[in-house]
């Protein structure tokens, strides 16, 4: 649960309101057919393209089954989505390796092209996101709710889609940490010696990114400069409060992470989940370091199940997909949309963590020069 996850995004100020893979062995070619029914499903660019929506279903029932990595169960409700997802539909999802990394998702894309156990779709980082659509590995398809979806938070062809996404909190054990941070600098006081931890490593997690991301802005920096964030943790490291073990429930159970910087839908979760456990974990948004991003979807152009790959868009966007993801305290794309329309689910919407303000977002090319950044210099800080 809440594992690390290569993600990194920005998305514009739009929120006011507040299992072992299935299919071939290695190297075994595909053998689910692009073609339904007289459609090319691997070319369809949207549910018109099949005849509509009840055709596409009928495609994507016949190829029976839809192949997705790193969904973890608890990330943002993926496990009751996924759930819900074969329960309507009858299609099989075959999830594998819930805790990779989205770096992991695209080479699975490169490596596994033309095998029946290649992604069908990626949920990515914006950073993978764009970098997976210039190399090519994705396949353009406007969802039917594309026009509801703000623009800056989509590829215009559909390429890729955010869906999802939350800030950057700070989570705290209360019954082991007398006073729970409520900032960056508050991280560096000597009581929490050993304690703060992250969701991962920078260079491959994104929700580790956006800590450091986060801590630049607490410190002087910018999105045009990451390198206070590195700065701080460095610093974190020389005062011997940085703990270097990724955060998990199990890490958190047995007292290892008392203090984790991870998304609030992440440590949001967590506070039900472990209260169970005799655990009193706290959700603080850094007052000093407010930063937002999204995770974006996308089809494999080469997906071995087309048209499930594409049905899987069509619930992800739709109402009952979206209200799951906040289900999951996570914040989605069409909320402020579905809040106009009455169709969010405002009782979930009023439990998310408060955070004060709008936040301000990073435009692509300062995304890409901070992860080149962090690549050339984070191992250095923590490491040296």
């Amino acid at each position: 649960m809440f594992t690390s996850r290569a993600r990194a995004a920005g998305i514009a100020a739009i929120f006011a309101l507040a299992t072992a893979a299935c299919g071939a062995a290695p190297g075994t070619q595909q053998t689910t057919g692009a073609s339904q029914g007289g459609v090319n499903a691997a070319t369809a660019t949207s549910a018109a393209d099949f005849g509509g929506l009840d055709k596409l279903v009928e495609a994507a029932k016949k190829e029976g089954a839809l192949h997705v990595i790193a969904l973890p169960p608890d990330w943002a409700n993926y496990g009751e989505i996924i759930e819900k997802f074969q329960a309507k539909y009858g299609i099989k999802i075959e999830s594998e390796t819930p805790d990779a990394s989205s770096a992991d998702e695209i080479n699975a894309v490169k490596t596994r092209k033309g095998q029946d156990r290649a992604p069908d779709v990626l949920d990515l980082g914006q950073s993978f996101a764009l970098s997976g659509a210039a190399e090519g590995l994705f396949a353009p398809y406007k969802v039917q709710t594309f026009d509801k979806i703000p623009e800056g938070q989509k590829e215009p062809t559909g390429l890729w889609v955010n869906d999802y996404g939350g800030y950057v909190s700070i989570g705290c054990d209360a019954k082991k940490i007398t006073t729970c941070p409520a900032s960056f600098q508050d991280l560096l006081k000597p009581e929490y010696k050993g304690k703060v931890a992250m969701n991962g490593n920078p260079t491959k997690a994104g929700s580790a990114f956006a800590g450091v991301y986060a801590a630049a802005l607490a410190n002087g920096g910018s999105f045009d400069d990451i390198q206070p964030g590195i700065d701080f943790f460095k610093k974190l490291k020389d005062t011997g409060n940085y703990n270097p073990v990724e955060t998990t429930p199990a890490t958190i159970e047995k007292g290892e992470t008392q203090i984790s910087i991870d998304w609030d839908y992440n440590n949001a979760a967590y506070a039900p989940q472990m209260a169970g456990k005799g655990i009193d974990w706290q959700v603080n948004i850094p007052s000093d370091g407010k930063y937002f991003q999204m995770y974006a979807q996308a089809i494999n152009k080469d997906a071995p199940h087309p048209a499930a790959a594409r049905l899987w868009q069509e619930y992800l966007y739709s109402a009952e997909g979206q209200n799951l993801f906040l289900k999951g305290f996570a914040r989605p794309v069409l909320l402020p949309a579905m809040t106009a329309d009455g169709t969010a689910d405002q009782a979930l919407a009023d439990k998310l963590p408060k955070v004060e303000g709008e936040p301000t977002f990073p435009t692509t090319e300062q995304v890409d020069a901070a992860k080149a950044k962090l690549a050339s210099g984070w191992d250095a800080a923590i490491s040296g």
